[in-house]
């Protein structure tokens, strides 16, 4: 019930998380970067787009733009319109042109005018005011309070749009305001009107791109800085390019150098700025190819995805950290995809909130699994130190591969038998409680003298007592160490009997049987009640050889003696009978071992 009600907790404590860092986007700076890397993926920049660049270049051979007359824009008008049969469908010109300089004013303004199809910029003064809500309450507000607009004679030949673009908390460009209000007028945004005079020079009708609660919308960037066809101002003015290049072509004209201070962040930019003109050149390209896109409800992603979260924060429970993993990365695609084919539609939504979350409760999942992990090898250690030896627990808490194989596996073992001579007697003669002191007092022993040679205790069978050498864990000299333990039971008996006398009147004695050999080894019986232990002829005989031996004896097969004669002294017993076996087993008496 505990784990249910904590899996209830962490599932919704998952959901809670998506949403609320949805909703508040408490970590947009790192949401900004996410967009950016999947929304910005330039998509091919217009190649009737141009732009034409006040450079290094130009300047260098013209002077600083300030200190020029504009009767030098006149010129590179009529350069453009050079061509009766090749002439730009729009220029533009992202400059400010404000107050009068000399007579080259009248000179730009005609020669606009003649054109027909200028467009320039002004730029929207903001400031705070002091607003007043519905109850009465005064609040400060950031809006237009005025506007920088070209001098008289120029504004009257040509069209006029304001270049301000709306940064984000991070400095970035990424949106736009189509239109403000100032007063009772409407002013349009510099790529807008050059949008609008496209569609009307084009014959095609303009669509109203959508806008959020504040007026904004998204733009999603067609190329990267210095993508859009560029060409130096001065190449133009000496004819190094043929005018007719730029028929039918929408131009840009504007600062295209560091130093005039008109370089922006953009997402698709990395770390290098976008000049003002390639921004505009962007947007009108979102225009004309209807690709803005504005905030959808935080709300309704942050449910669906909280959902989401809750049932993949489920599922991970059920899989393997490996497979939890491939679901996490699929996952993070997935959202990645769609949330690229809703932008394509018009909407956006943060990105990184249900693959952040998902990613901590991922980490949280291998946290926990290790630590399960570490408990259940801490229980199977702590429950085979009642079976194996403690330094082969050290060794494997070091190693950490305990791994035993379900079913069975075929090794080749030494298997120990011992019994106490006498027991059912003396158990008759003894008071309950005596008897039980007596077998704790053999058992300590055997158990200390099998673990003290790195033995297995198997099982316990009434007095008896089984222990196997090599099993579960592969053990170095098995086969001597089994004759060791044996040989450490029969004189610890020696000792124990004593005791014993002295106590209760009585004395006990074991007889023990080493074999070795092959034998299957694993988990033996069915599915609620199994038994770790060793079974085969290996295992039969050495029980065989146990009840055959006498108090104080231990029988070893020839088997055994020829991979440890060299290390025991022996007496030889002779070819006996076994119970079972249709051919006799020669039998050897061990006397001493040589450590």
């Amino acid at each position: 019930m505990n784990k249910k009600i904590f899996t209830i907790i962490e599932t919704l404590m998952v959901g809670v998380l998506v949403f609320a860092l949805t909703i508040t986007n408490a970590l947009s700076a790192l949401d900004y970067i996410a967009r950016d890397s999947i929304y910005q993926i330039p998509r091919g920049i217009d190649s009737n787009i141009k732009i034409i660049g006040i450079d290094e270049k130009t300047m260098s051979q013209y002077g600083p733009a300030q200190t020029w007359s504009r009767s030098r824009y006149a010129q590179l008008i009529e350069k453009l319109n050079e061509s009766e049969d090749s002439k730009p469908l729009i220029i533009a010109f992202d400059i400010q042109f404000s107050g009068n300089v000399d007579e080259g004013d009248d000179e730009f303004a005609q020669a606009a005018k003649e054109s027909g199809n200028v467009v320039v910029v002004d730029q929207l003064i903001y400031g705070k005011t002091a607003q007043t809500d519905e109850n009465g309450n005064t609040y400060i507000e950031e809006s237009v309070v005025g506007t920088d607009e070209p001098y008289d004679a120029l504004g009257e030949s040509v069209k006029i749009g304001y270049s301000n673009v709306s940064l984000d908390s991070d400095g970035v460009v990424r949106r736009i305001i189509p239109e403000e209000m100032v007063g009772d007028k409407t002013y349009q945004m510099f790529s807008n009107v050059i949008y609008q005079e496209y569609c009307r020079l084009t014959n095609i009708t303009p669509n109203k791109i959508p806008t959020d609660k504040t007026g904004r919308s998204l733009i999603n960037f067609s190329g990267e800085p210095g993508d859009y066809e560029y060409i130096s101002l001065c190449d133009v003015m000496n004819g190094a390019i043929d005018s007719r290049a730029f028929g039918d072509s929408i131009i840009f004209v504007g600062a295209y150098a560091p130093g005039m201070q008109d370089n922006f962040e953009v997402p698709s930019g990395g770390s290098e700025q976008m000049y003002g003109v390639e921004i505009h050149a962007n947007i009108l390209q979102s225009y004309i190819q209807e690709r803005f896109a504005v905030e959808g409800s935080p709300y309704i992603y942050g449910l669906i995805t909280a959902v989401i979260a809750m049932l993949i924060t489920l599922l991970f429970r059920k899989l393997r950290p490996w497979q939890t993993l491939i679901v996490l990365v699929v996952t993070i695609i997935g959202e990645a995809l769609i949330l690229i084919a809703i932008n394509n539609s018009g909407k956006a939504f943060s990105v990184i909130y249900l693959p952040v979350v998902l990613a901590v409760a991922f980490v949280v999942h291998l946290a926990r699994e290790y630590i399960l992990e570490k408990k259940r090898k801490k229980e199977v250690l702590k429950a085979f130190s009642k079976y194996v030896a403690p330094q082969i627990i050290d060794e494997i808490s070091k190693g950490g591969d305990f791994q035993i194989k379900l079913g069975g596996e075929n090794r080749d073992i030494a298997v120990l038998f011992v019994d106490i001579r006498g027991f059912t007697t003396m158990s008759e003669a003894l008071e309950p409680e005596q008897v039980v002191e007596i077998l704790n007092e053999y058992l300590a022993l055997t158990t200390k003298s099998i673990f003290d040679n790195s033995g297995t205790l198997d099982k316990f069978v009434g007095d008896a007592t089984m222990a196997v050498f090599n099993s579960p864990f592969d053990l170095e000299d098995y086969e001597f160490k089994a004759v060791c333990a044996a040989m450490d039971i029969v004189n610890g008996g020696r000792e124990l009997e004593k005791v014993l006398l002295e106590k209760y009147g009585r004395s006990v004695g074991f007889g023990v049987g080493v074999n070795v050999g092959p034998a299957v080894v694993g988990n033996i019986g069915c599915e609620f009640r199994m038994d770790f232990t060793a079974i085969g002829d290996t295992v039969n005989t050495a029980a065989r050889l146990e009840a055959n031996a006498k108090k104080g004896q231990v029988l070893i097969s020839d088997v055994l003696y020829e991979r440890v004669k060299d290390r025991v002294e022996v007496k030889e017993i002779g070819e006996i009978p076994l119970k079972g076996k249709s051919k006799g087993v020669f039998v050897y008496e061990v006397t001493e071992v040589h450590r």
